[in-house]
């Protein structure tokens, strides 16, 4: 090209470079990257340019770039630059076999692994080794959707000795989940005993029978008596003995087992829970601050229900235990005074409950019961500033509200509130409208006056509260008229049960999810209900007693919000008439006023 055409192309272009108009633009070729692997696997396959050679323990050869696997891996990026491989073309790695080392050698030229059941054993390792990160987590994630009753424990040790913590913590979690089926399979009885203790010792443990780690512990320890008997002690430590005193059959069963009568410290673990059995009905027992006195805290595994029923013969009213995880039923402690069953029940912090409006004493009357300290009593408690039957009652953030009601023939559309920390009620703002016979549930901060009836007028109205603004405000009408109609609340959903619309007693259901706004049904319950009852626990509505269909009585039907289906369960032995239920932690022991 001469001296004047290359004028003559400046001399065009000079105009274009002085516009103000023309801005520097950044273009980025993503596939430039991904055609540059694919030519260095290309050259990599044809031998082409490769500058190291490694020998795996089966004798066979993979080659690769120095440069290439330096910047993928720092495990290389260290042989090569510090260690005497770094001017050989052949390293002898006898800590993989060949196939692995491939397929991770293809991983850095491609970006792609394929996880299988036979590889990931030893896939793991060998991306642990080559510090190669990404391959180390997609062989854990592999692992973990692989957990079951039948490899946990196998999983666990292996993601222990090799320093996947993430993996590990999974594991145990898993385990620790569905104990109850892992101690069943033949795994479990080959578990190392530092293992098994660090397992049993767990207050998360998810085993609603204390007698279950007992049952385990022998179980383990006979697989291998002779190695092993000595440390029983050691295992024993750890079973929480004092928890079945409730259950005298149990205990027995343990003092007479043949390996403990040998023990003379597995022996005084057995004193001290048949001592704590002896001292459970002094009035404010000190329970001794030891883990074996302690109960496991796995999820609602915690909680069981208080069951309250009424004999119309005795006039007495009773309370029960029942643990839905196992269908336990234990005599809990009397209610001193018979309250029918027109009170209304709170509780308070998952420990204390409250009963107002009761029956046969003024009813400004409160009760309590605290189940945190021993002997379980009720105990007069502190009286509301209006007397109060048929009414509401919620629990908000350790307050108690008393909602509308009857006082004499008066029906009242005021509410007080019990303040728990100070043991005093004052009275907040009142309702719109007067009520009785009402349900209330508590939702997302807020407190939900829900049907009821002023005398002969039914409501559907629903009125919502605003604690922090002390205001009540309507919200969606329930599609019917419900006097008398149960409340609970379940995974942020407010349910309305059953009641009375003026005609007939109620087995129709239903719901409220505020974000929605608006009220909409679901499935029937088998029996018609006036008054029920509703609590939520494990995943589950209960809807326990109600009047009208003498089948009621004793009976408890759950809903599974997940299917939209009802079952029920009967409860036969029961002495008196179910007609309440609260969700309470489970006690330390549960003492029966006959046994």
């Amino acid at each position: 090209m001469d001296t004047d055409q290359t004028l003559s192309i400046e001399d065009n272009l000079k105009p274009v470079l002085k516009s103000n108009e023309c801005e520097s633009t950044h273009f980025r070729n993503d596939s430039l990257s991904v055609r540059l692997l694919e030519d260095l696997q290309s050259l990599r396959k044809n031998e082409v340019l490769c500058d190291i050679r490694f020998e795996a323990d089966d004798g066979k050869i993979v080659t690769g770039h120095k440069i290439v696997l330096i910047a993928a891996s720092p495990y290389f990026r260290a042989m090569f630059s510090n260690f005497d491989e770094s001017n050989k073309d052949l390293v002898i790695m006898r800590e993989l076999d060949s196939t692995i080392l491939q397929l991770l050698v293809d991983y850095i030229y491609t970006g792609e692994i394929i996880v299988t059941k036979e590889n990931v054993q030893v896939l793991l390792p060998a991306a642990n080794l080559l510090q190669l990160d990404y391959v180390s987590g997609v062989c854990a994630e592999f692992l973990k959707k692989q957990l079951d009753v039948s490899n946990c424990l196998g999983i666990k040790a292996f993601a222990d000795l090799h320093n996947c913590m993430e993996l590990l913590s999974t594991s145990e979690e898993f385990i620790k989940q569905h104990f109850l089926e892992v101690v069943k399979d033949d795994e479990f009885l080959f578990l190392p005993s530092e293992d098994l203790i660090k397992l049993i010792s767990c207050d998360d443990l998810a085993v609603p029978l204390e007698e279950k780690v007992f049952e385990c512990v022998i179980k383990w320890v006979k697989h291998d008596l002779y190695e092993r008997k000595n440390v029983l002690p050691e295992l024993m430590e750890h079973v929480r003995l004092p928890l079945l005193v409730s259950r005298p059959h149990v205990l027995n069963k343990i003092i007479e087992e043949p390996l403990l009568k040998s023990s003379p410290k597995c022996n005084n673990y057995i004193f001290e829970a048949l001592r704590f059995n002896l001292h459970t009905s002094i009035k404010n027992i000190t329970i001794p601050k030891t883990k074996r006195f302690e109960i496991r805290r796995f999820g609602d595994l915690q909680k069981i229900i208080l069951l309250f029923t009424r004999s119309d013969t005795t006039l007495k009213c009773y309370t029960e235990w029942y643990d839905p995880a196992n269908k336990l039923r234990s005599n809990a402690s009397r209610m001193s005074v018979c309250h029918g069953n027109t009170a209304c029940l709170g509780v308070i912090r998952d420990k204390i409950v409250i009963a107002i409006g009761l029956k046969k004493l003024s009813s400004k009357s409160v009760k309590m019961l605290d189940i945190s300290s021993l002997p379980y009593s009720w105990v007069p408690f502190v009286d509301m500033l209006i007397s109060r039957t048929l009414l509401g009652v919620g629990v908000l953030n350790d307050c108690v509200y008393a909602v509308g009601g009857i006082s004499g023939t008066n029906v009242l559309n005021s509410v007080e509130v019990l303040d728990f920390s100070i043991q005093k009620w004052r009275m907040v703002s009142s309702l719109p409208v007067t009520k009785c016979n009402l349900g209330v549930g508590v939702l997302n901060n807020r407190l939900y006056a829900v049907g009821g009836r002023n005398n002969s007028l039914l409501f559907k109205s629903v009125e919502c509260y605003d604690p922090g603004l002390d205001t009540w405000t309507p919200v969606s009408e329930m599609s019917v008229r419900r006097a008398g109609v149960g409340v609970g609340v379940l995974d942020g959903v407010m349910y309305a049960v059953g009641g009375f619309d003026g005609t007939t007693h109620l087995r129709s259901v239903e719901a409220y999810r505020p974000s929605d706004g608006v009220w909409f049904t679901i499935t029937d319950m088998h029996l018609r209900r006036n008054r029920p009852r509703v609590i939520a626990l494990n995943g589950l509505l209960y809807v326990i007693g109600g009047e009208v269909e003498k089948s009621a009585v004793d009976t408890v039907e759950m809903y599974n919000p997940k299917s939209n289906t009802w079952s029920m369960e009967q409860f036969p032995k029961c002495r008196g008439k179910l007609f309440a239920g609260v969700v309470i932690d489970r006690p330390i022991c549960f003492i029966s006023d006959d046994e």
